[in-house]
């Protein structure tokens, strides 16, 4: 009977707190990395010489081509995180360049967990991730988007079905 009480208090009654909240921590975290991605892609194609030749200093293989293309990737896919727009995808891509950043700036620096754990790129990858595979949340164009197909789905099968009557 107690730990009954125990488990309402501490878990059932925050869940279903919570469950009115869904919408807020995806939205938040679009919008964290949408705009830091935004204006870290927007710095690096404005310093595109520099870029570069820091991508061939940590041995990126062709950093003429690669340098452009992440930061071209980091300042549309910020925009489109703000918006929730191909989220799951930009989010996985991202997590790509996560991935390469921590494995070509950071890796001979990397001594620890502790280390590893702290890095922005960690905490980036780990959200990246999160947004992949759960998706943009209710606030946002991939919703959105979704919700109208849907709405057209069914309105394009009634159409069907009253045509066969």
């Amino acid at each position: 009977m107690s730990m009954r009480w125990i488990v309402e208090l501490l878990i059932d009654v925050p869940e279903r707190l919570a469950r009115r909240w869904t919408w807020l921590g995806p939205l938040l975290a679009r919008i964290t990395v949408g705009w830091v991605f935004l204006w870290a892609g927007w710095g690096k194609l404005g310093a595109l010489p520099l870029v570069i030749e820091n991508f061939r200093g940590w041995g990126v293989p062709m950093a003429e081509v690669m340098a452009p293309f992440v930061s071209g990737l980091e300042f549309v896919g910020g925009i489109l995180l703000l918006c929730g727009l191909f989220t799951r995808i930009i989010a996985a891509l991202l997590m790509v360049v996560m991935v390469v950043a921590i494995r070509s700036a950071f890796w001979s620096e990397i001594d620890s967990l502790q280390y590893l754990l702290g890095l922005s790129e960690m905490a980036y990858l780990a959200i990246f991730l999160w947004l992949a595979l759960a998706g943009p949340g209710a606030i946002s164009l991939d919703s959105l988007w979704k919700r109208s197909a849907g709405r057209h789905a069914r309105a394009d099968a009634q159409v069907s079905l009253s045509a066969v009557q």
